[in-house]
């Protein structure tokens, strides 16, 4: 009787219903566990759905109920008085340069481009099936014709994620269709990925887990957002064999805290 409801307060489904498309899976992203990923991914949604079917009510989208992970070695918790605005899932690439008169080289690291997706409401009501998003995005590639969802679920893009410069994280959540707010950032806190973070594609460890606070003359009322079940993204430890810039495939969640001064 609820499935219905039940699917859009999970995944996030937009108003307007488009023709379905199906994403361009990344075979060598497959190896060894893509597919298990994907599997698990359908199975964790189908007793999610069958679970609906037997409510009184549908779930409701309460962000307040939503509760951040903490990594083994935990980041410093959000400011005191802050409330959470918005969850999302990003999926992009780490940005990297070498240097190639230099045989010591190690990559250094320039930033990084990345679209985000809204998954408010399965923070506030599915936190196993969250848990698993980041993994799952990275199974799926992501092109302009592909990018209106992501992977196979019905997650809408809230905004967009890049550098102004090498130190300073940008997050533009300001859409056609929410108007979450616009911050740049500077790193406050991070924290290694756990050890069974998911790997990216050429077994690449996860990136740590970041919290970031938003530089003066953000909007919203943003002032902390957190990087968190990092999956793939860290560069090889040295330049070798590599081009002068390359990219590093990874997804994450994003946790969005506002206030009401900055703090």
């Amino acid at each position: 009787m609820y499935a219905s409801t039940l699917l859009v307060s999970l995944l996030g489904a937009s108003t307007v219903i488009a023709a379905p498309t199906w994403p361009a899976f990344n075979w060598d992203a497959a190896k060894p566990d893509g597919l298990n990923t994907v599997s698990e991914y359908f199975n964790m949604l189908a007793q999610k759905i069958e679970v609906g079917k037997l409510m009184a009510t549908a779930p409701v989208c309460d962000l307040s109920k939503a509760q951040m992970a903490v990594a083994p070695t935990p980041l410093d918790p959000p400011s005191a008085g802050l409330t959470l605005k918005h969850v999302a899932i990003g999926r992009g690439t780490q940005n990297y340069t070498c240097d190639l008169t230099n045989a010591t080289a190690v990559p250094l690291q320039v930033g990084a481009l990345a679209t985000l997706f809204n998954a408010s409401c399965v923070a506030s009501t599915y936190p196993d099936l969250l848990q698993l998003l980041p993994k799952l995005a990275l199974q799926f590639n992501l092109t302009a014709q592909e990018n209106s969802r992501m992977g196979p679920t019905n997650l809408i893009i809230s905004g967009k994620h890049f550098f102004t410069n090498t130190t300073t994280p940008f997050f533009n959540l300001d859409t056609n269709q929410y108007k979450i707010g616009e911050a740049g950032c500077a790193k406050n806190n991070q924290t290694d990925a756990p050890a069974d973070a998911p790997k990216g594609y050429m077994g690449e460890k996860a990136v740590p887990w970041l919290k970031l606070k938003t530089r003066t003359g953000s909007t919203g009322n943003l002032q902390e957002v957190y990087r968190i079940e990092t999956a793939g993204g860290s560069a090889p430890a040295t330049c070798h064999g590599q081009p002068a810039a390359f990219e590093v495939q990874y997804s994450a969640q994003y946790w969005f805290w506002e206030g009401d001064s900055q703090a």
